[in-house]
């Protein structure tokens, strides 16, 4: 896998520099007055950059009409499944990527086990095949390699593909008409809860169809920027609110 950042401005490279340094303070912090045995042997063993800002083609313009800016994606390997739970020894980190002054680029990231990533190389998952294909190394414990991908037939892909979107789709599809139907009966707060359900269904939905990978997340945010980088044309669809009032919602 790649290991250089030369293709990148040096002040990118600062920002994911900041972005290492968090993400190992605050996982150390997780785990500092851990007692179980995994959390006293609990390693992050690789850091990798994935998505627009390894392959190049990222877009940086927060300030123009696109108002749109990639964010650094990021899979972060560890050597216990129990490490992986975002409540418990991520959020810090995250909440310090989104306010630390010094990291101007937003930061997305997703946590799993080394044997899971190997798993699913093995399996022919291709989101996975594409990072170790195209990702960049930041950090890693040790030199031990990803498992080689296995291919997956173009038809087993369009597949694949055709069944997450039937599920995905029909499921965003109902949550939009629960949503629908709880606004018209004056419920708003089912409504809200409803259309969220729909969002992230269709996020996912277009995850699973293009990548064959749907993270453990409701965050709609994280899943937008993820899709996004699936296809670009979603930032087109759904730009970012603008400052000022001729870009805000319901301004």
């Amino acid at each position: 896998m790649k290991s250089s950042l030369n293709h990148m401005p040096l002040r990118k490279q600062r920002e994911i520099g900041r972005v290492l340094e968090i993400l190992h303070e605050e996982f150390e912090d997780a785990l500092k007055d851990g007692t179980a045995e995994f959390k006293k042997r609990g390693r992050i063993l690789k850091i990798i950059l994935f998505g627009s800002y390894a392959k190049g083609g990222w877009v940086d313009e927060p300030f123009t009409m696109k108002g749109y800016r990639s964010d650094f994606d990021l899979l972060i390997i560890v050597n216990n499944r129990k490490l992986c739970e975002f409540a418990e020894y991520w959020h810090k980190a995250a909440d310090r990527l989104i306010h630390d002054k010094s990291i101007e680029t937003p930061v997305s990231f997703i946590v799993h086990s080394r044997r899971e990533v190997n798993t699913y190389l093995k399996e022919g998952q291709y989101f996975f095949s594409d990072i170790r294909r195209e990702g960049i190394v930041l950090y890693e414990l040790d030199d031990e390699p990803l498992a080689e991908p296995a291919p997956l037939s173009q038809a087993d892909r369009l597949r694949v593909a055709k069944e997450h979107f039937a599920d995905r789709f029909s499921l965003a599809r109902t949550f939009l008409k629960g949503s629908t139907f709880y606004v018209e009966e004056k419920d708003l707060r089912v409504g809200a809860f409803e259309l969220h359900q729909s969002i992230e269904q269709a996020y996912s939905c277009i995850l699973l169809t293009l990548a064959n990978y749907g993270p453990p997340s409701h965050n709609i945010k994280f899943l937008r920027s993820l899709a996004e980088e699936q296809d670009r044309r979603l930032a087109k669809a759904f730009p970012p609110s603008q400052p000022g009032p001729a870009g805000r919602i319901g301004g």
